[in-house]
C-alpha cells in the first residue's frame, strides 16, 4: 500500500509511476478524498475545542445566576457535541474511502523494469544449459507412456472435477523426492529456514499480502471466513505482520513446502492439458524479511537460490525481467524463470521472483528498530518461488524423455530414489 503523505510531496512523481501501470490521473482522486477528511477531522478538532470552552463557561453563567446565559451556552454545547460526531462520523468514512483506493492501487515499478504491454515484452536477462535435441519428436508430459499409469485426469475429475490429478506410483514418488531436494538445497545449500505453515488464513492476511481485495476471485474462500492460500507467501510474509523488529535480526529468509489453492479465475481455455495449471498444486515458497538497503541484493540473492535448483537438476532455463505490463500487483520488480519443456518446445514459467519494497510492510504493519536508534521503519518483503514442484515434475519428464517412452531421471535425485534412475515405459522405477 502506498503512503498518502509521500503522494501528497510527490503527486507528479506518483502519476509517473501509475502511468507505467496503465493508469491515470490517479493522485487527484486520491487527495480529493484526503484533503476532504483533513478538513473533517479539522472541522471536528475546531469544534471539540469550542465545546469545550463554552462547557466552562456553563458553570461560570450559572455561578452568577444568568440563567439566559446558563441555557444559551448549554445549547451550544449539546450542538457541537451533535457537530462533532457527524464530523468524526463523515472522517471516518472518508479514512474508509481513502484506505479502500490505497489497498486496490498496485505497486510502482522500479526504474530499471522495461516498459512494455504484456508478457511478450518481457526481457531476457540470461539463459543456462543445453535444450536438448531429441532424435524423435519429444511428448508432452502427459504422453509419456512411462506416467501413463501414474497420472490420473479422469479419477481426479470425478474426485474434484477440472484441473486435479491424481498421482501414485513412480510418478508420485518422483513428485515427493522432487519437493524434498528442493527444500534440502534451501535449507542446507542457501540458510532458509524450513517452516512449516497453516494453509488457511484469515482475511488480514491475504489483505496483508495484496491478494485480497482486488483479487478475491482468484482464490478460495471457506463458508467460515477462512482462505486456502495461494501460495505460501501469504503464511510466511505475515508471520512478522504487526510486528516491530529489531534491526539485528534482519534478514530473516524463510522457505516452505506446501499445497496452493488458486481457482483460476480468467484462464478459460489457457493450458486444460495436463497438469500445466491446476486448482491445486504443491510449491516450495521463499521470502526474505530484510533491511531496506539489502533488498535488491537479496532479490539478486533469492533469483539465484531458485535458478540453482533448475542448475542442479540440469534442466536447461532462462531468466527474463518482466515487464509493466506483466508485473504482479505487489511487485516493483520480477524475474520470471521459465524452463525448458520440449513436449511444447517451449520456455514455460517455473518460477517468479519478486521484490516488493514497503508495500506489503505497510498493509501488515511490519517494521523494524534501526540499530542508532529513531523512529521505527517498514521493513522490505520478497517473495519468490523455489520451485513450483508440479511444473517442476514436468520438466524433469519431458527432458528426460527417452524414444522408447521411458524416461531418465536426474542424477541429484537419486539418493532420494533409494538409488533409482529411471522411470520405465510400463512406469515401474528401475
Amino acid at each position: 500500500m502506498h503512503d498518502i503523505r509521500t503522494i501528497r510531496d510527490a503527486p507528479e512523481a506518483f502519476d509517473a509511476g501509475m502511468a507505467r501501470r496503465g493508469l491515470s490521473g490517479v493522485s487527484a482522486h486520491l487527495l480529493g478524498i484526503d484533503s476532504a477528511r483533513r478538513t473533517a477531522i479539522q472541522a471536528a478538532e475546531e469544534a471539540q475545542a469550542e465545546a469545550n470552552k463554552a462547557a466552562k463557561a456553563v458553570g461560570a453563567a450559572r455561578a452568577k445566576g444568568d440563567e439566559a446565559e446558563f441555557e444559551r451556552l448549554r445549547a451550544l454545547v449539546a450542538s457541537k457535541k451533535s457537530d462533532i460526531a457527524r464530523l468524526q462520523d463523515e472522517a471516518k468514512e472518508l479514512d474508509a474511502q481513502l484506505t479502500q483506493a490505497l489497498m486496490e492501487l498496485p505497486n510502482i515499478p522500479q526504474d530499471s523494469v522495461p516498459d512494455g504491454a504484456d508478457e511478450s515484452e518481457n526481457v531476457e536477462v540470461r539463459t543456462s544449459g543445453s535444450i536438448p535435441n531429441f532424435a524423435f519428436d519429444p511428448r508432452e508430459h502427459y504422453e509419456l507412456p512411462a506416467v501413463q499409469d501414474g497420472m490420473d485426469f479422469e479419477t481426479a475429475a470425478k474426485l474434484s472435477g477440472s484441473r486435479f490429478v491424481l498421482m501414485s506410483g513412480a510418478v508420485a514418488r518422483l513428485h515427493r523426492a522432487l519437493a524434498q531436494f528442493m527444500l534440502d538445497t534451501h535449507v542446507e545449500d542457501h540458510g532458509l529456514q524450513e517452516t512449516n505453515t497453516p494453509v488457511l488464513v484469515r482475511e488480514e492476511m491475504m489483505l496483508g499480502t495484496g491478494q485480497l481485495p482486488k483479487f478475491g476471485e482468484d482464490s478460495y474462500q471457506t463458508t467460515n471466513g477462512w482462505w486456502l492460500i495461494p501460495t505460501a507467501e501469504v503464511t510466511l510474509t505475515n508471520i512478522v505482520s504487526g510486528e516491530t523488529l529489531e534491526a539485528a535480526t534482519l534478514p530473516r529468509r524463510y522457505v516452505a513446502h506446501t499445497p496452493c489453492f488458486r481457482s483460476e479465475a480468467g484462464s478459460a481455455g489457457r493450458d486444460t492439458s495436463g497438469m500445466l495449471r491446476q486448482h491445486q498444486f504443491e510449491k516450495v515458497e521463499m521470502v526474505t524479511i530484510c533491511h531496506p538497503e539489502t533488498s535488491q541484493d537479496e532479490h539478486e540473492r533469492m533469483t539465484k537460490c531458485a535458478e540453482t535448483i533448475l542448475e542442479k537438476l540440469g534442466l536447461p532455463y532462462r531468466t527474463v525481467v518482466l515487464c509493466t505490463g506483466d508485473i504482479g500487483f505487489g511487485a516493483t520488480k520480477t524475474y520470471d524463470i521459465e524452463v525448458w519443456l520440449p513436449g511444447q518446445n517451449a520456455y514455460r514459467e517455473i518460477s517468479s521472483v519478486s521484490v516488493c519494497g514497503d508495500f506489503q510492510a505497510r498493509r501488515m504493519n511490519a517494521r523494524f528498530k534501526p540499530e542508532g536508534g529513531g523512529k521505527p521503519q517498514f521493513v522490505h518483503t520478497l517473495n519468490g518461488s523455489g520451485l513450483a514442484v508440479g511444473r517442476c515434475l514436468i520438466a524433469v519428464l519431458e527432458n528426460g524423455q527417452q524414444e522408447d517412452g521411458s524416461v531418465d531421471l536426474p542424477a541429484v535425485l537419486h539418493p532420494y530414489l533409494r538409488g533409482k534412475t529411471r522411470i520405465a515405459s510400463d512406469g515401474t522405477m528401475m
